[in-house]
């Protein structure tokens, strides 16, 4: 077995590694308002749940030369954003939102996303999500970087649920229905396969 030691590494190589093993990763697309008021979407991969009591999500951010992204900054001025889960009808149009515009243009309006009210925030989400959470700001960490903070890491606490209802069946999500899709390394995304179940032990 081939063993490598990271701190001799390049980022991109690490960044290879790490994407390539850790897999599949649920993706998050995320909107957020601007102070000029521009809704902004992105998705991000390096996301996952940090608590059910109370129910909390994370997003690692990562900075491209040191740069924070809209979304970071956006969400730590705001304290306000939506997640919402990419699935098998919605990742080409979110796909698109992962373009580098600048921040007064609206990756919503480039993607063709529909604007839907939040019923506690301020910040809109997207109608073509089947699943989306209205989250306020827990916890924002700088990490990372030798030089200047790499990743902007976000907490959020979850205020809302909004789930379809064709995929909602007795307090739980259909995971067929709901037709997540994961990322994988490079272009490469997966979908839900073959479910089964393994008995946990007592």
């Amino acid at each position: 077995m081939l063993s490598i030691d990271p701190s001799k590494n390049t980022e991109r190589e690490n960044y290879k590694f790490l994407i390539g093993s850790i897999i599949p990763r649920p993706i998050a697309f995320v909107t957020t308002i601007s102070k000029d008021g521009v809704l902004n979407g992105a998705p991000f991969s390096y996301f996952n749940i940090v608590s059910s009591n109370p129910p909390m999500i994370s997003l690692a951010i990562q900075r491209s030369e040191g740069r924070q992204k809209d979304t970071a900054r956006n969400i730590i001025e705001s304290k306000e954003f939506v997640v919402h889960i990419v699935d098998e009808q919605n990742v080409e149009k979110v796909n698109k939102t992962a373009a580098n515009l600048p921040p007064d243009q609206s990756e919503i309006e480039l993607a063709n996303l529909t604007p839907v009210e939040s019923l506690k925030i301020s910040v809109p989400g997207v109608k073509e999500a089947k699943v989306r959470m209205e989250c306020s700001l827990e916890h924002s960490l700088e990490l990372g970087g030798l030089d200047s903070p790499g990743c902007d890491f976000i907490i959020g606490k979850v205020l809302q649920f909004h789930i379809d209802d064709e995929i909602y069946e007795n307090g739980r999500i259909n995971p067929k229905g709901l037709a997540a899709v994961s990322r994988l390394a490079g272009t490469n995304y997966a979908k839900i396969g073959e479910i089964y179940s393994i008995d946990r032990p007592k």
